[in-house]
This record gives C-alpha cells, structure tokens and sequence, in this order.
C-alpha cells in the first residue's frame, strides 16, 4: 500500500500527468515485434513533444514496417491536434503532419474514435482515473492494444471477465517509474502492460514442484477450495480448485490453467463456485480485542480462513466463539487436465 501512496493520490486528485518513460517502452515492445507490420497504431493518450509511445515508434517505423503512426494530443479545456507519420524521415521526431482537432483530445471524442476506428492497433499509458472506461472503448471497437496500466485492476469487476475469458492477458514486464511535466520522476509499485496481442510469455509452462498436504494449504471457511499463499507454492499434485494471489496472472498460461473465478466480495457469478458461508453475524475484532465497529458482514464473498491471524484484524463470533479472517482477493483456478 505505501507503495502504491503516489497512485492514489493521483487518482483521488485526477493528476493524470504521468509520462513513461523510453526506456520502459523499449523494454515492453521488443517483445511483440511480429505484430506491427504493415500496421497502423494510434497513440490516443499521448502529446508527441513528450510521449516516449511516440519516440519509439517514430524512430522504429521502417524497423517495424508500420503503416501509418497517429497521436492525439489532449488539453483539458482548449482544442488540440493529431500528428500522423507514414515514413521517410523516422530519426526527425517532429517529421510528421500537425492537424488541428476540433475537440481536446479526449479519446472519448468522436473524432477521437474516428481515428481508433482507422488503426490496428493502440499503444499508450491511459489516464489512471479513466482506465475501465478506456478499456471498455477499446473492446467496444474491437481493437488490438497494448497498454499501461495499476495491475491492481485485474480485481475490477468490469475488467476481470476479459482476463478470466481470454481476452486479455498481462504484458511482459513493470513500470517502476514516470516523467511528470516539470522533469521529477514519481515512482509507484504494481504498474504493468496489459494486452490482447500474443506473446510468447503467456505460453510458457509454470514449473510446479511442492506436493499438497491439508496442513499447509488450508480449505477456505466460506468456499469449497483450497488457499494458496504464494504462486511459487502451487501444488504439483492437485486437480482441485484453487484459491492464489492476483500475481498468478504475471504466470497466467491457458493451455496450463483455467480461470474459475475471482474471490472480492464476490458474488457466485464472480467467484465462479458456490458461496457456503456469510459473516453478519460476525464482529470485526482488533488484536486485543476490542471491537472496531464493522460487522463481519464485510467479509462477505472475501476468500476466509478459520483461524484467529497472527497480527492485522479478525472477525469474531460471540454466540459461537468462532475466529476468522479474510484474505486479500484470490483468483480462483484450476489445472487443466493432462497439463
């Protein structure tokens, strides 16, 4: 959470203004060369005097064999401009045509979607305050995209049935920092890609070693599948359904595993199997065992175990004499059969 300080503030303020930087774009991108040629890409959230998007692809366009590269540069309040580059002079980063826009640049503005109607493939950092909305126009329009973005955002309800489908999966490297306007670099935590373009990470085969054993991988209270503390702990030799943390995506392969569901305060539909248990009859207890006021009924659809935690807050029941506590949220899987 202390890592991720600057994120929040950014979206609670609405401060958008974070740059990414070459180098972090270099490192991404080399992984999908494949997919560029004789393509067009937009950058649609990107000013090219500053977009890093616009740099490596300007400079990379016969490399890449690229069609057409587009940016769409946007002001809060005034009307903007498109810049369109199609070759010729791809080390001249200002070599391009300047078109005036009749809007600000929003990528929700018709001329906006215009141009992602035109492109192939999109290739950005998206506001952070705007990203489900962002992702939501994107699929709308059917596109092919790579972008930045809180990996935090797999547990989204909105976003984590294109992820459980298939339909997007986890970039290839993070991004620890961004350029601000004035030249201070801000660092966050958890930022990463996300995609719907192939690579050859999501095919790689996670090595499974540990054996299953009751005592250390513990059936949750309130659903019928075992807790995994660590994605390197998976067992090698359970075909049950499995509860492991939103960092399991980073390793994600389909042919190995099948996304069930997402344990947050889940519904059945999300968590993809039956909720047994609810906590509204539970208090949330600190340590010493004071009351924090909450009911245990927040704890409602969390993945839980039935034991009293070591440290943090736990859910009591008075009539019964039952501890508990809730887990960060958990992706609920399974392994494929014979992989």
């Amino acid at each position: 959470m202390v890592k991720n300080a600057n994120l929040h503030k950014a979206k609670n303020a609405k401060n958008d203004e974070f740059y990414t930087q070459l180098t972090d774009v270099a490192k991404e991108l080399m992984h999908y060369k494949k997919h560029f040629k004789d393509k067009i890409v937009f950058c649609n959230c990107d000013d090219p005097t500053w977009s890093a998007f616009w740099k490596y692809f300007h400079l990379n366009f016969a490399e890449l064999g690229l069609k057409k590269l587009i940016s769409t540069h946007y002001d809060r309040e005034e009307a903007t401009y498109k810049m369109e580059y199609t070759g010729g002079d791809d080390n001249d980063i200002e070599a391009g045509v300047k078109t005036p826009l009749e809007g600000n640049g929003d990528f929700r503005n018709q001329e906006c979607l215009d141009l992602l109607d035109e492109c192939d493939i999109v290739v950005t950092n998206p506001p952070f305050s705007l990203f489900r909305e962002y992702v939501a126009v994107l699929m709308e329009h059917e596109k092919k995209f790579l972008i930045i973005g809180n990996k935090n955002a797999i547990t989204y309800k909105e976003f984590f049935p294109l992820l459980k489908d298939d339909e997007v999966w986890i970039g290839c490297t993070n991004v620890k920092e961004f350029l601000q306007p004035d030249g201070s670099i801000k660092k966050f935590g958890n930022i990463g890609w996300f995609t719907n373009l192939d690579v050859a990470k999501r095919h790689e085969k996670l090595i499974l070693w540990k054996n299953y054993t009751p005592e250390e991988y513990p059936t949750y209270d309130n659903y019928d599948s075992i807790n995994v503390n660590k994605v390197s702990d998976i067992p090698c030799d359970y075909n049950g359904v499995m509860g492991v943390p939103i960092t399991f995506m980073d390793k994600y392969n389909p042919e190995q595993f099948e996304i069930v569901g997402l344990l947050q305060s889940s519904t059945n539909e999300q968590a993809g199997i039956p909720n047994l248990r609810y906590y509204n009859d539970f208090k949330e207890m600190r340590q010493d065992m004071s009351f924090t006021g909450a009911s245990g009924g927040k704890a409602n659809g969390n993945p839980v175990i039935k034991e009293k935690p070591v440290k943090g807050n736990f859910l009591y029941n008075p009539i019964t004499k039952e501890y508990v506590h809730s887990l960060y949220a958990r992706i609920v899987i399974r392994r494929k059969v014979g992989a």
